[in-house]
């Protein structure tokens, strides 16, 4: 999820690079490390192969006795079987504790930071590496994370498959919520039950020249994916208020491929040169050279593709998406660094347009301010609306559908006070100019002690 530049256009922190080759240490990671069985997708029949032992308890042996039974005819149409014990379905409904017992979820991606001569001992050092289970970092920290990262993964894999010309942004909406919810085991319903785990922030399906911040509102007119459609699918996932933040692009028309290309090259940029004591001017200035190295043949026309200028990755703090440290993807003048124990959601957005993006109508989310107390509120619908957000959301930022899940009526008035207090900040649409199309791609990076996980990678991006 993006975090709007302060203060229009300014831009916020910047980063360096760590020196030297970073070393990828671990193998990428097979599909059934996510808990995902193909053969159990819809359409999909399971045990394909020849030689699977499992069919070999279904029947019994016939001997062959031709004095006094007919030689039955083979039946080789297969059985659909149903998914087994620790299978994930699709869509992915089954909570993850009935997959990865013991709380032993994958990893994200582990890359040793790069050996220079200031942090020569933080790579060597037995002693620093084993601070991964001390402190924040503990092992309780990291099995939340690698958690909400994979239902992450889980959830977007079914969605890339129906994320097709076709289909509405309501139905997209539905599968992400409704999969995050069975896969933490945690529906929201009753009070409190949202803090413990779901939805870090409500989805973002953005199309076209939309960057960031649209989700389908309740009553709202329907929205249908088409073949020219360039669509942003950003969710985030949290367990005990540790939010796993990513996002990727889908576009059916290859017309768009060199847009979705260089964006996602210039997010992997910044999480190659992201470490601990990385300044982020430097990082900044790198996305924007990759980014912009890419252009873009439209209906005739080469586009350069540009960075947007006033939206930033950002770091993430518990229950609160956006902290106070921000990863612009244009060169930016700052003395701020990246710290051991950071979490970041290293994000870029690409644009055909002008780089520039602008409040549209209409309402994305509601976040409570937690610096701001709800003194001198006059209406009784204000409070009681405040006292459900409190309960329910904390400071995570939710939608209009999420207050209608509850069963919140009648609050529109309740919300108008509340925003006019400044008790809650409303968020809406960013757009740039009509015409133009958006990539974005996200990942979240937490800096360990002794290496950076990239705990949301996936084999889809």
């Amino acid at each position: 999820m993006g975090s709007k530049t302060p203060n229009e256009h300014e831009q916020g922190p910047g980063g360096s690079s760590t020196n030297g080759a970073i070393a990828n240490i671990n193998p990428p990671k097979p599909a059934a490390a996510t808990g995902l069985v193909s053969g159990v997708l819809e359409g999909q029949d399971e045990g394909d192969g020849d030689g699977d032992e499992s069919d070999h308890h279904v029947g019994c042996d016939l001997k062959a006795d031709n004095s006094k039974t007919k030689k039955k005819r083979k039946n080789n149409k297969k059985k659909k079987k149903a998914p087994g014990k620790g299978q994930q379905t699709a869509p992915p409904r089954v909570a993850l504790a009935n997959i990865f017992h013991g709380n032993k979820y994958p990893e994200g991606e582990i890359v040793e930071y790069a050996i220079s001569d200031d942090n020569l001992q933080r790579t060597t050092s037995a002693e620093l590496r084993h601070q991964d289970a001390i402190k924040n970092m503990d092992d309780e920290f990291l099995s939340d994370y690698r958690k909400a990262a994979e239902v992450h993964r889980q959830v977007r894999q079914y969605v890339q498959t129906i994320a097709k010309p076709g289909v509405t942004m309501s139905q997209l909406a539905d599968e992400i919520e409704e999969g995050v919810r069975a896969l933490v085991d945690h529906q929201g319903l009753e009070t409190g039950d949202a803090l413990k785990a779901g939805m870090g922030f409500p989805t973002g399906l953005c199309l076209n020249n939309v960057g960031a911040h649209w989700t389908p509102n309740p009553g709202a007119k329907e929205v249908v994916l088409q073949y020219d459609d360039v669509l942003k699918v950003d969710f985030g996932v949290h367990v005990n208020g540790r939010i796993v933040d990513s996002a990727f692009t889908v576009a059916s028309n290859p017309v768009y491929d060199n847009l979705l290309a260089a964006v996602k090259e210039a997010t992997n940029t910044g999480l190659k040169e992201a470490g601990i004591d990385a300044r982020i001017d430097q990082i900044s200035g790198d996305v924007q050279e990759v980014m912009e190295s890419y252009e873009v043949e439209l209906n005739g026309k080469t586009i350069p593709v540009k960075a947007v200028q006033n939206i930033t990755g950002h770091n993430i703090l518990r229950y609160k998406i956006h902290g106070d440290k921000q990863v612009p993807f244009v060169k930016t003048e700052t003395n701020q660094r990246m710290e051991e124990g950071d979490i970041f959601a290293i994000e870029t957005f690409g644009t055909t347009g002008n780089g520039y993006l602008t409040d549209d109508v209409g309402i994305y989310g509601y976040g409570r301010n937690q610096h701001v107390r709800p003194t001198g509120l006059q209406f009784a619908s204000a409070k009681s609306l405040l006292k459900t957000i409190d309960e329910n959301f904390g400071t995570l930022v939710f939608s209009r559908r999420y207050l209608e899940r509850l069963g919140v009526k009648n609050y529109h008035l309740g919300m108008k006070s509340l925003i006019a207090s400044g008790v809650v900040e409303d968020y809406a649409p960013l757009v740039d100019i009509p015409g133009s199309y958006i990539a974005q791609f996200e990942h979240t990076v937490l800096l360990r002690p002794s290496c950076k996980e990239v705990v949301s990678r996936g084999d889809d991006y």
